[in-house]
């Protein structure tokens, strides 16, 4: 029987899981959504339970779509990044996992940022600290519930407690590992500074191995569930950002990822730790272990809200059924002209990273009138999401960066529509992925990598499939030019409003804001 390998990429809203056999093609896909909790206003909370009982689910499907013929060789993982799972004695969650889009740490991303110093912070990590990381979603742990603190046995990142689940062992790797902003990206391991920064003992959190390490193998238990073999290799995996990367077969700093799925990233890949001394982007591990050929790092703009941004519009102003919503939300916002008839919208749903790092901004519809009818909001949505990725990849270019061309990746990717209209904002040809799930196929891709022992660089080139090509169109690439200015002048009079906003409604929430029961649609 041929060998597969399965990638699992457990994202922000659902699990994908993808079987792959040894030439990159996709033999079975599955997936499963979960919802974000938000217990209150600012705050994101997953359910661990959920992702497991997803997980399951994704994984049966996969397997089951790739027929009967086909042996699981492996099993590699991806995952939302920053996150923070805590797990007490008995093996078990201690309190929901706090995810990337939290916002309740502030005050701790603060205290982090004064005690190591703005510069020191940035030199180790290559990052700034900003609410949602791991290291100050802890450091509130602490402050604000130290009786799950104090009974914290293990601090883990989302994928990683995933295979835990499946192998009952537990580990990490640097790509993981660097978005916690408890770690050194230039040693890729955990930093004695940062966890003295936050008060955390090193016991807690595991240890780092490579990306496509060999680090245990499925149980019986986990077997039985997931329909796979008991004994199968499982590799570390990585985040979603490098598992991304490797996924679409970008390995050299002339190609950008571009990818378009809850929040958004505009990611170059680089053979050296180089952090923004500004502080605006994130220098993190890369999936591969850094050598000649083999990048080990990469630079990173990320935006909040993407995808994010047209599930909002979905599920909250049109309330859609989400079977096809997709398909007519952009059918709608393609009869729309390029500016949407004068509507602006600042995607900053949930604050924003690249360039701002501010956890406080808000969004705005900027140009509404009464001529503006639903295909204008949604292309406005899609329009200020790309902008806000090109605001990133501004910040990007100030650094050095470069590329020629922009892969585009993601469920955004999709969309026709959007792959020209990244094209014309950036003026740069666009590749679409051939599957959108690139960090998935970067999880199978690791698997391949730890048990058949193959040269990851050269895997990846090989396994990297694209559709057509976007060129960009010259005249709505001037037209959008103008937009974008406008675009980015329109950040500072909003943001104060935005912190004046927030801080009335941290006021007034014990005694009039109650939270919401989460809605599940169809």
């Amino acid at each position: 029987m041929p060998d597969a390998f399965l990638g699992i990429d457990l994202g922000t809203s659902s699990v994908k899981a993808l079987v792959v056999d040894g030439d990159g093609q996709v033999k079975g896909t599955g997936g499963a959504e979960y919802p974000v909790v938000r217990p209150r206003p600012g705050w994101a909370e997953q359910d661990p339970d959920a992702w497991w009982a997803a997980t399951v689910d994704a994984v049966q499907q996969a397997v089951g779509w790739s027929g009967g013929g086909t042996t699981i060789a492996g099993i590699g993982f991806s995952g939302q990044m920053h996150g923070a799972v805590f797990i007490g004695e008995n093996d078990r969650p201690l309190y929901p996992a706090v995810i990337w889009a939290d916002g309740r740490a502030v005050k701790q991303a603060a205290a982090i940022t004064d005690i190591v110093g703005a510069e020191r912070l940035i030199e180790i990590a290559g990052s700034p600290v900003v609410t949602g990381f791991m290291a100050a979603t802890a450091a509130w742990m602490r402050d604000e519930k130290s009786s799950v603190w104090w009974r914290t046995k293990r601090m883990l990142s989302p994928k990683d407690e995933i295979r835990r689940r499946i192998t009952g062992t537990v580990a990490t790797d640097p790509g993981d590992g660097s978005a916690t902003l408890l770690f050194d990206a230039r040693w890729r391991n955990w930093s004695p500074t940062l966890l003295d920064a936050v008060e955390a003992p090193s016991i807690i959190l595991p240890q780092v191995k490579p990306s496509g390490a060999v680090v245990g193998e499925i149980t019986a238990e986990a077997a039985d569930q997931l329909q796979i073999a008991a004994g199968t290799a499982v590799v570390t995996g990585t985040g979603d950002a490098p598992s991304g990367l490797l996924g679409a077969g970008i390995v050299d700093p002339e190609t950008m990822l571009l990818s378009l799925s809850t929040g958004a990233q505009v990611m170059v890949p680089d053979e050296a730790f180089r952090p923004d001394p500004a502080g605006r982007t994130h220098a993190w591990c890369a999936a591969l272990e850094p050598g000649a050929g083999h990048p080990g790092w990469y630079q990173m703009g990320a935006t909040l809200v993407a995808g994010m941004a047209l599930r909002w519009l979905r599920d909250e102003m049109l309330q859609m059924p989400a079977a096809g919503a997709y398909e007519r939300m952009t059918g709608w916002a393609a009869r729309s002209p390029v500016g949407a008839r004068g509507l602006l919208f600042l995607p900053y749903l949930v604050g924003e990273r690249t360039p701002h790092m501010d956890a406080r901004a808000r969004g705005a519809f900027l140009g509404l009138a009464a001529h503006h009818d639903h295909g204008d909001i949604v292309r406005a949505v899609m329009e200020g999401v790309t902008f806000a990725c090109r605001d990133a990849y501004f910040a990007l270019e100030e650094t050095g960066v470069a590329p020629q061309r922009i892969v585009l990746a993601g469920g955004g990717a999709r969309s026709p529509l959007w792959r020209q209209m990244v094209a014309d904002v950036f003026g740069l040809p666009v590749h679409a992925l051939a599957t959108t799930d690139q960090a998935a196929m970067g999880a199978a891709l690791l698997a391949a990598v730890g048990v058949r022992g193959l040269d990851a660089v050269a895997t990846a080139q090989a396994w990297a499939r694209y559709g057509a090509v976007h060129e960009p169109d010259p005249g709505q690439h001037a037209r959008y030019s103008e937009v974008y200015e406008m675009f980015r002048e329109a950040y500072a009079p909003v943001v104060g409003i935005s912190h004046r906003l927030s801080d009335w409604l941290a006021g007034t929430i014990d005694t009039r804001v109650q939270p919401r029961p989460i809605k599940r649609r169809g």
